[in-house]
């Protein structure tokens, strides 16, 4: 397995040479990227970017391989305009940095971009996934956001959010075994609290050996035995939301 002892990894494993299928576009007053299929649906994503901001092309060929499967993506600049994360930068300044990014206040850019997607590109039926930061702001928006009908959570901080379990939509939960940034004793306690308080469908996934960010590693190459696990990861990530979207 990788070995990360950084605050977030999702970086590794980049291949920063894709640029993606879709297009950059103007959502009043933030940037986003899009991605559409090539035949009409009511269907739509919004992907929530982790740390390293919307541009990043890992988080990019998610939104691709969602409109593969028949779903508008749109993956909007959640930090508006503030500057995203960058590897090259000093990790001792990482927590000042991320308190000026709460994942907990981004309502007003997601009632944006629901806009956009009804009047727009006509979908109906909008659905939301998250990586790491933007794990967490999915169980945010699980929580209380009425327009969205499901999410997917992937390794998203717990403890951001750890004392609000009582989702209002079908979430799931993807983490990996051997995060150094979610200790599993995290997911056991979410599972035990969403059992107590949720009354809508969610599941909690552990997946075998998995580091921090392995479901968006485009570099599915770099440890061949991670490759099945996160081809897992998307599949199921998809089956979920072919599920309740």
């Amino acid at each position: 397995m990788a070995n990360e002892s950084r605050p977030c990894p999702c970086d590794i494993g980049d291949r920063f040479d894709y640029g993606g299928r879709g297009q950059e576009v103007q959502v009043e007053h933030i940037k986003a990227y899009v991605c559409k299929p090539s035949y009409s649906t009511d269907k739509a994503v919004i992907v929530i970017h982790d740390i390293f901001g919307w541009q990043l092309p890992n988080t990019r060929y998610i939104a691709d391989m969602l409109t593969a499967n028949g779903y508008i993506a749109i993956c909007p600049d959640c930090f508006v305009g503030q500057e995203a994360w960058k590897p090259s930068n000093d990790w001792a300044t990482f927590d000042d940095w991320v308190k000026t990014r709460d994942a907990g206040k981004i309502d007003k850019e997601i009632d944006v971009v629901l806009k956009y997607l009804r009047d727009q590109c006509g979908a109906k039926k909008i659905g939301v996934i998250g990586f790491c930061w933007g794990g967490a702001a999915v169980q945010h928006l699980m929580l209380k956001n009425p327009h969205l009908k499901t999410g997917v959570s992937l390794y998203g901080v717990i403890r951001r959010f750890e004392d609000r379990y009582s989702l209002l939509h079908p979430t799931f939960f993807i983490f990996g075994e051997k995060d150094d940034i979610i200790p599993l004793e995290q997911v056991t306690s979410l599972e035990q609290k969403l059992k107590q308080n949720c009354k809508v469908d969610y599941e909690v996934k552990i997946y075998p050996g998995q580091t921090h960010g392995f479901v968006h590693r485009k570099r599915e190459d770099i440890n061949p035995q991670d490759k099945p696990y996160i081809e897992e990861g998307r599949k199921d990530m998809i089956n979920w939301l072919n599920k309740y979207l």
